[in-house]
C-alpha cells in the first residue's frame, strides 16, 4: 500500500492544500520522518538537497505549531543562506492556512522584518546572523520557541555559523523538539546532535553526497588568457550553465567578459545585496540569462532544475567541493556536462583530486563544439 500524507497523520486541510499543488504521494524522506515529527520526536535526518526536506519538516510544523505572541515565535527554522530561508518560507505559506510564517535574513532592511515580528510570527525562518542582530535589538525573543529545525546543518558548519547556532539554541525553550537535517551526519553535526537532541530518531535517505556519475566530465587545458572565451563557447553550447569562480571580483569580471562575447550572465556572491541576488536567480530560472557566475558560498543557495552544464572556471579547493559544485547538473536521471578549465600548472592537482572521487578523466584541448550533441 502506497504511503499518503493522510496515512502519515497529516491534517486534512494540509493534505488538501498539497493536493491542489499536485503533491499527493510523499517522497522517501517525508514518508520516513513526518509521523515521528507529528509525534513530537526529535529527528536527525540525512537527505540530499532536492529530496523534499522542506515538506518533511514543514508539514509537521504547520500542523502542530502554537499561536505566537508578538515578538515571541513558537517555532524556528534556521537556514544557512538568504535564498534558502526565503524558499522555505515561501513553500510553507502555500499550505500554512492561518499559521503565520516570516523569514528574516541579511542583505535587506530591518523595517519589514521588525514589523512582521511585532504583529505576530508563529514560524520564523531565519539566517543566524540576522536573527542574532534582531535579538540584540529587542525585536524578537526565542523564549517561547519549543520547535526548532536546523536545515542544511552541514552548510551552516561550512560557513562558520555553528557558534551562532549554539547560542540561538541555548535561548530556546529547554523542553523543545529539535530537528536536524543535513547531507552528512558526522563530525560537527554529530556533536551538535548529541548536545541538543534527546534520543533522536535517525532517518537516512539517498546518497551522502551528490551523484555526479550521470554527468559527462570534461577536463580541458586552457591558457589563462583564453579562459573567458572558452567559457563563453561552452555556455553557448550547453546552457543554462553555472560557472564557479574563486572570488567575487573574478565573478564580476567574468560576467563582463561573457557579455562582450555575447553571452548573457549574472553574478551571485556575498557582495551582492538580496534584491540583486533574487533578480539574478529569477532571471536564470526563467531562462532570461544563459549563465550564473557564482562563488562557492553564494552558490549554496542556488537550487535550479535542468542545469545543462557546470563550469569550473577556477578549480575547486578539494574533491568534496568538486562533487558539490558538479552535483548541480545531471539531476533526477537527466544528463549534463561538467567542464573544468585547467591551466597547465593545475593539471596534476586536478588528476589527484579525481582519483579521490573515482573519476577517470583525460586532459585534452578545449572542445566546446562536442557539448551540443547532448548529455
Amino acid at each position: 500500500m502506497k504511503s499518503t500524507f493522510a496515512r502519515l497523520g497529516v491534517p486534512e486541510p494540509i493534505v488538501r492544500a498539497l493536493a491542489e499543488r499536485g503533491i499527493v504521494e510523499p517522497f522517501d524522506i517525508q514518508a520516513a520522518t513526518i509521523a515521528d515529527l507529528l509525534d513530537d520526536r526529535d529527528v536527525c535526518g540525512r537527505a540530499p538537497t532536492g529530496s523534499g526536506k522542506t515538506l518533511a519538516f514543514g508539514v509537521p510544523l504547520v500542523a502542530t505549531v502554537g499561536r505566537a505572541d508578538p515578538k515571541r515565535p513558537c517555532a524556528l527554522i534556521l537556514a544557512p543562506t538568504r535564498e534558502l530561508a526565503e524558499q522555505i518560507a515561501t513553500e510553507l505559506r502555500t499550505f500554512a492556512g492561518g499559521v503565520r510564517v516570516a523569514a528574516v535574513y541579511g542583505g535587506v532592511g530591518y523595517g519589514r522584518q521588525r514589523a512582521a515580528l511585532k504583529s505576530r510570527v508563529d514560524i520564523l525562518v531565519a539566517c543566524p546572523g540576522r536573527l542574532e542582530d534582531l535579538i540584540d535589538q529587542g525585536a524578537v525573543s526565542l523564549a517561547d520557541v519549543d520547535q526548532v529545525v536546523l536545515d542544511e546543518a552541514d552548510r551552516m558548519a561550512d560557513m562558520g555559523f555553528l557558534p551562532a547556532v549554539r547560542r540561538l539554541l541555548d535561548q530556546c525553550a529547554s523542553d523543545r523538539q529539535t530537528v536536524l537535517f543535513s547531507a552528512t551526519l558526522d563530525g560537527d553535526i554529530d556533536t551538535l546532535s548529541r548536545r541538543y537532541q534527546r534520543d533522536p530518531v535517525v532517518h537516512e535517505v539517498g546518497p551522502d553526497s551528490p551523484d555526479v556519475s550521470h554527468a559527462d566530465h570534461h577536463f580541458w587545458n586552457v591558457e589563462k588568457s583564453d579562459r573567458a572565451q572558452t567559457a563563453a563557447q561552452t555556455i553557448r553550447a550547453a546552457s543554462p550553465a553555472i560557472v564557479f569562480c574563486r572570488t567575487r571580483h573574478g565573478s564580476d569580471r567574468l560576467v563582463k567578459q561573457l557579455g562582450r562575447a555575447g553571452v548573457s550572465a549574472a553574478a551571485i556572491h556575498g557582495g551582492r545585496n538580496q534584491n540583486q541576488r533574487n533578480r539574478a536567480l529569477a532571471s536564470f530560472a526563467d531562462g532570461r540569462i544563459e549563465a550564473l557566475v557564482a562563488t562557492d558560498v553564494a552558490a549554496r543557495g542556488i537550487h535550479v532544475d535542468d542545469v545543462a552544464a557546470v563550469v569550473h572556471y577556477d578549480p575547486p579547493d578539494d574533491h568534496k567541493a568538486y562533487v558539490h559544485r558538479s552535483g548541480r547538473t545531471a539531476r533526477a536521471g537527466r544528463g549534463g556536462h561538467v567542464v573544468s578549465l585547467l591551466q597547465p600548472d593545475q593539471t596534476r592537482d586536478a588528476q589527484r583530486m579525481l582519483k579521490k572521487i573515482g573519476l577517470d578523466g583525460a586532459v585534452t584541448g578545449p572542445r566546446p563544439e562536442t557539448l551540443g550533441a547532448g548529455a
